[in-house]
């Protein structure tokens, strides 16, 4: 077997372009035209014509994949097969990743695959949350409530990611201008001093003696300047990302006034939120937790949640390594255990999970407020003593002229 890309129009003319596995041509064409597609165009890829896919980060946002579920669960309801609704949803998708998937789902499907092991089959696109409220959606006969519970997880995730990504711009702006002002002042306002104050024979302060060496470097080392910060961003990713690192991270994080407060509360919100939405699906409180965990972006965190997790299995009720780990707010297993109580678990971490959606928000808001003025604070304290490395042998200069 292997793989054309293929270029065809379909009965209403409209084009569309893919990939598909045959044994040769002719039956790459031959399997076009069983889907109804007149081709245009089949040929193996190559280095001129294949596609090349660079991708940072996230391949399908969960904004996309909220707009996906709506689309599926409201195509569903009135009737469509599944394989149309995949039809439909593919023409309509603007993620080429997405796009891609869904339209190599379709084709599984059709081969008589379920929609969950089609899915699945796709990866990196799909979470694993959303594969696995899949196959228990089709396993009870409930696809749509499954897609219905999952467009509002993802918008909620979605809403979150986007406060604290907004809460970061303000600060991450006013970071780059500070250092957009200190390279000015070192590469071209320094200088423009220099000879001015050597040519006076007077003998400088320190502080003018160290800004003015700082701008010679930069002026004449700025390339060995920037390796040397490429150098300490790339190491500080690969370690970041390594088992110590990241638990080292995680506690830092936690101990940040107000940003390990907006931590925790995130966390809180995610944890309450899909555990809801699993459970309510059926999901095992095992599996559930498994699927929480590796949503947890804090190492510490997700430590906790694999402790609870075999807790649970041994048969110790959630809440309780929830409490016992020092970290999440008591409303939260206090709602766990009231659920484990009640019988209505998923209920409790739903009023849990909408209480912390909007303690997130506020304690976004309340970040982005301090972050603020501390950020203009830092930019005072590091364009002020420059300026001041200058200006004070100016001034001296021009009273010791004046005074003669």
């Amino acid at each position: 077997m292997a793989a054309f890309n293929y270029v065809a129009v379909d009965a209403n003319g409209k084009q569309k372009k893919g990939t598909l596995e045959a044994a040769n041509e002719a039956a790459a064409r031959n399997s076009l035209k069983a889907e109804g597609l007149i081709p245009i165009s089949v040929e193996i890829p190559n280095a001129l014509n294949k596609d090349i896919e660079i991708s940072i980060g996230k391949k399908v946002k969960a904004r996309d994949l909220s707009v996906f579920c709506k689309q599926f669960e409201s195509i569903l309801h009135a009737g469509v097969t599944v394989i149309q609704a995949l039809q439909m949803i593919t023409d309509q998708v603007t993620n080429k990743y997405l796009k891609k998937a869904l339209d190599q789902t379709r084709i599984l499907v059709e081969k008589g695959e379920s929609l969950a092991d089609a899915m699945r089959a796709q990866e990196g696109i799909f979470p694993d949350m959303l594969l696995n409220m899949v196959e228990a959606g089709e396993a009870s006969g409930s696809l749509e409530t499954s897609f219905c519970r999952m467009a509002e997880q993802f918008e909620k995730d979605n809403k979150t990611q986007s406060m604290i990504k907004q809460a970061l711009i303000y600060p991450i702006v006013l970071l780059v201008v500070v250092a957009g002002v200190v390279v000015l002042m070192l590469t071209y306002i320094i200088p423009q001093f220099k000879d001015t104050l050597e040519g006076a024979g007077m003998d400088l302060p320190a502080i003018t003696k160290i800004v003015m060496a700082m701008s010679n470097g930069m002026i004449h080392w700025w390339w060995l300047v920037l390796i040397i910060i490429v150098a300490i961003v790339v190491t500080f990713r690969i370690w970041s990302k390594t088992e110590s690192g990241a638990i080292i991270m995680g506690r830092v994080l936690l101990r940040i006034p107000l940003v390990g407060d907006l931590q925790i509360k995130s966390a809180a919100a995610r944890l309450a939120r899909t555990l809801s939405t699993l459970m309510a699906s059926g999901i095992p409180m095992v599996d559930a937790i498994s699927i929480v965990t590796k949503l947890m972006s804090n190492r510490i965190v997700q430590k906790v949640m694999e402790e609870a997790r075999g807790e649970v299995e041994r048969g110790t009720p959630l809440s309780v390594p929830l409490r016992d780990a020092g970290i999440f707010p008591p409303l939260l297993y206090n709602m766990a255990a009231i659920g484990e109580e009640t019988g209505n678990m998923e209920e409790m971490l739903g009023h849990a999970a909408d209480f912390y959606e909007e303690e997130v928000e506020n304690a976004t808001k309340a970040v982005t407020a301090i972050m603020e003025p501390v950020i203009i604070v830092l930019m005072a304290g590091v364009v002020v003593p420059i300026m001041l490395a200058i200006m004070a042998p100016m001034l001296s200069m021009y009273s010791a002229a004046e005074n003669a």
